[in-house]
């Protein structure tokens, strides 16, 4: 995880909030299928657990090679949500203020 880190250029943030929706699906992917894995053996110990982790990080591997080899290009992205936000102005989309018609304040209640 670190090396990860390194790659998308961040200290202290959490690393999720700077992945890529397919970074993300093959992260979930690799501790779904390790969570399986576990359950269906009832794997005991850190021996067990620890095969249990490396087989389901293989899984999200062969995954993320063959989604490269499809697409040509790398999955792992450098980019985190600090370099897409530099620079850019925060806009706030807040609705305008509804403004009262004369046959709303007239309405008396009944």
């Amino acid at each position: 995880m670190d090396e990860y880190k390194q790659v998308k250029d961040l200290e202290r943030e959490n690393l999720r909030d700077h992945m890529t929706d397919i970074e993300l699906i093959l992260t979930m992917l690799g501790e779904a299928t390790t969570t399986e894995l576990h359950r269906d053996r009832d794997s005991q110990g850190m021996a067990p657990l620890k095969r249990d982790a490396q087989a389901g990080g293989a899984v999200a591997g062969r995954t993320r090679k063959d989604i490269e080899a499809q697409t040509g290009k790398s999955v792992i992205s450098g980019g985190n949500f600090k370099r897409l936000s530099a620079g850019k102005p925060k806009k706030l989309n807040a609705p305008p203020p509804a403004e009262s018609t004369s046959k709303e304040t007239s309405k008396k209640p009944v």
